[in-house]
Formats: structure tokens, C-alpha cells, sequence
């Protein structure tokens, strides 16, 4: 979503100081002011088809909305700005669980419509959305528990489509939101857990695992908590059956596990949630057994703390579904939260990242590659590997491959970066290997060659903005590869060690956008291996390495991309080494670590003059094999 005020809908003539002053200022119009709860039991223990609305600024008293089409509960809701959608749930007439799917127009009061339908039957389910996909997400049909997760697009109307699994069965969970990040949030299976499971809303395929909550419990919020980048799970009913006022929160672009930083005013389970990106809401919920509430609490989500009274429900009432029209998936920066942009892309893209570099070494680390100084803590891969293969987005890194302490690994990893955290599983290579080269544009990335130890020539292929195993590619002319780098139409891979074969001087490209073998380049100015790749869009550079007869090298070779023919000679390292890692934002290059013995030192060159290498600074600790990114190297532009 764009950082930047939406203005269209917004009264009167804005001038173009008033439009700078808010895209400068950190101010947002408020994206939507109104909160929906809908359906459950009331205070007769009755089914119920009321839907109640709040708006979220003020404290006060709600009032009617409408009415669902039939008397509901236990059903998924989500919300983008104009809608609310309520799924599947149980109906009171006849008694029966319920596929159907309702939406509401926040902006005209009145009765639900027809939306469609879920792929099953479905009750006690959780929904998360964006602004323009929500999801139904787990929940129990007649005959069990399910891990089922349907989405719909949240503008047309019409039935659900299948969208992947959740890792493991489960009902009466909570859910979180991102523009980008769908987030289920523990529930029963049918014992209770803590488990945090994920799924990126633009992409399909199944969840994976985010982290853990602090306590182990179920039916929580039916509805949205949280802003565009904070998460917060409310209340519920413990293990042992105790009702909980706890609060939690999670940082929804990292991973990790959920800290507790607050309580309700009342221990509440099954209450009805919405939130904008200032104040998290629960709305009624049973308070012992079957006993329902009116009262509405709210929360600061940035501060957590104790929460407060805001006003009551029209009646008593449980276990139906809260949304609003400005929970944390629809935009990122509404209502002063202000999101300074991460320049990425080729020319202005300045993060570099360093990841794992030996097989116990899980750390990633980040440089901003246009200044100089040492690296700084980024997160953590989801294992510690030697000799990965990495390749880049300008939203998105992901680490490929590599060897732990027992075997080589077909493990691929990635991470945002704007948000420093943890990696997530990505999916996984079409063989497990190490030293592998990858090299990129802005949309497909290609991982070249490896070692299991024996030599590989396969090339493997990934959209980046999905997640999902890698799929063929085709083959390199030699096995086994380290040193990548790209253009946006061309990646040239060179530093081939054909095990148990000698060295060669190869160097290989490809079309990126198509698959097939490898096209011969030309050679590098001898034959050597273990690479630091670094490139502009223009002119691809080469640094360090090993030869077959294992003298380790400092000299720098270039070439140009577009065309083809062998490499000159660019310059020197300040040091010898092989398996280093090489990066570049298209105007600077930066070699990082190495061995032999393993080495912190980083160098720069400057991509498009040639001559020899500046000291850059260090990295936290004596590495080599690292995987490299960035979100600003020659395949960007």
C-alpha cells in the first residue's frame, strides 16, 4: 500500500501545500471511523442476527447497524474499507452450520446481503484480510476440525476459493492482520495451543509457523486486532479453563513470539474485536460460563498497559464477529502512524544483507551500502548454514540452500526488508546443496549450480513475491558454482569448481524470464572458484577467490553484461580470500568476510571506474559463505 494519504474521498479543495504538508507532517486522514459486531448470543442465550456499530474515535454507547440475513454465530468477519464480511458461523434456523457468506456497506446502514459461499460447511473459523483479499481460516465442520483456508475477493461477490492449510487443524483461534501478512493465532486441535501460524495474503499455498503466544488458549477475539504493523491477541479461555484479561502483541512483519504488555478491564472470552491503528476494541464476550457482557474495553496498541471502559453494546452479548473499516490490513500510515519508505530498487536500494556463513551461524546482518562502517544485527535464519545462495527483490531476500552441521540443506529462507526480524520459510530447492550462486531481477530469482559434495549443475527458479518450492530452471555448462550477479534481462554466473574435476574459468549466462541451459559467456582471467559476485545494471565484478591448485586470491575481475566475452582485469581486494560475499546497490560494491582463516574485513569498489578495494568496515564476527542481498543491485533497474 502506497505511504501516502488517500485523498479522493475527502470534502472540499486540498491545496498542494496541504497535500505536502500531510505527506511531510506524518498526517493521515482518519481511513475509517466505524466498527461493526454482529450476530452471537444475547443475553437470553438466544441466537441473534443484530449487528451494532461504534465509531472508534469517540467514546460512547453503540448503535444499531441492521440485521444479518439469518440469526448467527461462531462465524469469521473481515473487513476492507467499504465492506464487512461475516463467514460460515452456525445458524439458529434451521440448527445447522452454515457455508454462506454475508457482507455489509459501512457507509449505508442496514441489513447484510448475500455474499457467496465458503468450500464447506464451517463454524467456529477465524477471518483476516486486506484491502482486497479475506480469508476463512480453520474452523470445525460437522464431522471434524478442519486446516482448511478459503479466500474471496473482498470487492465482487461470489463463493469462496480454496486457498492452502493451515500447518495443523484447528478451531476458535484469533487472527491478526497486515496489508501483507494474515496471522492465526492459537485456538484448539482439540487441545489447546500457543502456536502463531502465517500466510502472505497475495500469494496462495499453505501457513507456516510464526511463533508462540505466551499462553496456551482458545476462543479468544472474533474479529481484527491490531494496527498495520503491531498485532495484539485479547482475552480468552486458558488450559485450564480459567478466562484470561491478558493481553499480547507480536511485530507482524518479523517473526517471534508474542509478549504479554497489558490486561482487559474484565477476563473475557468469546468477545467481538475491531480495531484502527491507534485502539484495539473487544466488545461484549461471556464473562463465566454463558454469562454475556455488554461493555465495550478498549486498548492503546502501541503502549498496551491496562485497558479502559469506551461504552456499551445495544444488548448482551457472545460469540459473534467484530470488523472495521481501518483494522491494521487495510493501509500502512493512516492516522498519524507515519512510515518512513525504505528506498529500494535499482540506483537507490542501500540495504545490504549477510546471512548465516557457517553451519551453526544462523544470523543476519545489514549494511547500509553507501556509507561506511561495521554490520549491524538484522534477525535470524530459520537454520545455520554455510555457504547459502542468495538473490533479491527490492522488497524481498531470499537465502537458498547451504550446508549445517550434518548434511547440505534444500532449505530457502526469505525476509522483508523494511522490517528487521526473523526469516520464514520460503519452500525448498529441487535438491539440497551448497555453494550455489543466486542471481535475480525484480520479479524471478535463479539459483545456479552446488555441491552435495559432488558437483551439481541444476538451476532452480523462484518467484520472489510468492513462496513455494523452486521449480527447474535447467542445467549450467559445469557443475557446482559460486558467483552470481544480474542485470534486469541477464544473470552470468562464474567461479566453477566441478569437484572432483579441475577448476575452470567458465563463466555462464542466462535470460532470466526464460528457462533452459546455460549459454557460454566467455572466461575469467584464470580459473578459480568461490566468488564475491557485485553488479550495476551495466557491468558485472567479480572479487577474490581460490584456485584448483589452492592459492587464494586478491585480484578483481569485470565484465559488461549486455554483451559477451572475457573478463579484464578491475583491480585489487585489500585482502586475499575465497568465499566471500559480495552485494552491490548498482553504484558500490561491497565484499564482505572470507577465509581462508575466516575473516570479518569488508571492502568497497565502485562498480562503474575500476581500481582497487577501500576498507568498508567489519562484520560482527569472523565469517565466510554468508548468503548476500540487497534490495538495490543491477538486476533492479
Amino acid at each position: 500500500m502506497a505511504n501516502y494519504p488517500q485523498l479522493d474521498d475527502c470534502s472540499g479543495v486540498w491545496t498542494l501545500k496541504q497535500v505536502n504538508d500531510a505527506v511531510m507532517g506524518g498526517y493521515w486522514r482518519e481511513a475509517g471511523s466505524k466498527a461493526v459486531f454482529a450476530g452471537g448470543f444475547n443475553s437470553s442465550n438466544a441466537y441473534t442476527a443484530n449487528i451494532d456499530t461504534i465509531k472508534m474515535a469517540s467514546a460512547g454507547n453503540a448503535t444499531d447497524f441492521g440485521d444479518l440475513a439469518t440469526n448467527l454465530l461462531n462465524m469469521g468477519s473481515c473487513a476492507s474499507f467499504t465492506r464487512g464480511i461475516f463467514m460460515g458461523g452456525n445458524q439458529a434456523s434451521p440448527n445447522a452450520y452454515n457455508n454462506e457468506n454475508y457482507y455489509i456497506t459501512f457507509a449505508s446502514e442496514g441489513n447484510a446481503a448475500q455474499f457467496g459461499t465458503l468450500t464447506t460447511t464451517n463454524q467456529h473459523a477465524t477471518s483476516a484480510s486486506n484491502s482486497t483479499r479475506g480469508l476463512c481460516m480453520g474452523g470445525h465442520n460437522p464431522d471434524a476440525v478442519q486446516n482448511t483456508v478459503d479466500f474471496l475477493t473482498m470487492a465482487s461477490v461470489g463463493n469462496s476459493t480454496d486457498f492452502g492449510d493451515l500447518t495443523t487443524a484447528t478451531q476458535q483461534a484469533a487472527s491478526m492482520n497486515s496489508p501483507t501478512r494474515a496471522l492465526y493465532v492459537g485456538g484448539a486441535t482439540p487441545s489447546l495451543v500457543n502456536t502463531i501460524q502465517f500466510a502472505e495474503f497475495a500469494t496462495t499455498g499453505n501457513f507456516t509457523d510464526f511463533g508462540d503466544l505466551v499462553a496456551v488458549l482458545k476462543q479468544g477475539t472474533n474479529g481484527d486486532l491490531g494496527s498495520s504493523t503491531r498485532g495484539v491477541r485479547a482475552g480468552g479461555i486458558l488450559a485450564s479453563d480459567a478466562f484470561t484479561a491478558s493481553v499480547e502483541f507480536v511485530t507482524m512483519a518479523s517473526q517471534g513470539n508474542a509478549i504479554d504488555y497489558g490486561d482487559c478491564t474484565t477476563a473475557v472470552r468469546l468477545s467481538e474485536g475491531a480495531s484502527n491503528s491507534v485502539k484495539s476494541f473487544l466488545a461484549g464476550g461471556d464473562v463465566s460460563d454463558a454469562v454475556g457482557t455488554n461493555v465495550i474495553q478498549q486498548g492503546v496498541i502501541a503502549t498496551g498497559g491496562n485497558w479502559s471502559d469506551f461504552g456499551d453494546l445495544t444488548a448482551a452479548r457472545y460469540t459473534g464477529g467484530g470488523t472495521s473499516q481501518a483494522h491494521g490490513g487495510l493501509n500502512e500510515g493512516y492516522q498519524g502512524t507515519k512510515i518512513i519508505p525504505i528506498p529500494q530498487g535499482g540506483g537507490v536500494g542501500n540495504i545490504g544483507l549477510f546471512a548465516g556463513g557457517n553451519s551453526t551461524v544462523n544470523t543476519i546482518q545489514f549494511i547500509t551500502i553507501a556509507s561506511t562502517g561495521n554490520a549491524q544485527d538484522f534477525g535470524d535464519k530459520t537454520v545455520g548454514v554455510f555457504a547459502s545462495g542468495g538473490l533479491s527483490s527490492s522488497i524481498r531476500a531470499v537465502f537458498g540452500g547451504g550446508e549445517d552441521p550434518s548434511s547440505v540443506v534444500n532449505t530457502i529462507d526469505y525476509v522483508e526488508f523494511k522490517s528487521k526480524g526473523n526469516a520464514a520459510d520460503f519452500g525448498d530447492l529441487t535438491v539440497a546443496r551448497n555453494a550455489l550462486a543466486g542471481a535475480s531481477n525484480d520479479t524471478r530469482g535463479v539459483f545456479a549450480g552446488g555441491s552435495t559434495p559432488t558437483a551439481q549443475n541444476v538451476m532452480d527458479y523462484v518467484t520472489i513475491a510468492s513462496i513455494g518450492n523452486a521449480t527447474d530452471f535447467g542445467d549450467c555448462t559445469t557443475g557446482s558454482v559460486i558467483g552470481g550477479l544480474s542485470s534486469t534481462t541477464r544473470a552470468v554466473y562464474a567461479g566453477f569448481n566441478p569437484y572432483p574435476s579441475s577448476v575452470v574459468d567458465n563463466i555462464d549466462y542466462i535470460t532470466i524470464a526464460s528457462t533452459g541451459n546455460s549459454t557460454d559467456f566467455g572466461n575469467l582471467i584464470q580459473a578459480k572458484y568461490a566468488l564475491a559476485p557485485m553488479a550495476s545494471s551495466v557491468r558485472g565484478v567479480f572479487g577474490g577467490g581460490r584456485t584448483g591448485g589452492g592459492s587464494v586470491l586478491d585480484e578483481i575481475d569485470y565484465i559488461t553484461i549486455a554483451s559477451t566475452g572475457n573478463a579484464t582485469d578491475f583491480g585489487n581486494l585489500t585482502t586475499s580470500r575465497y568465499n566471500a560475499s559480495g552485494l552491490s546497490n548498482s553504484t558500490r560494491g561491497v565484499v564482505a568476510g572470507g577465509e581462508t582463516p575466516y575473516k570479518n574485513v569488508m571492502d568497497y569498489v565502485t562498480i562503474a571506474s575500476t581500481g582497487n578495494a577501500t576498507d568498508y568496515g567489519d562484520l560482527l564476527t569472523n565469517l565466510a559463505g554468508m548468503g548476500p542481498a540487497s534490495n538495490g543491485h543491477g538486476g533492479l533497474s
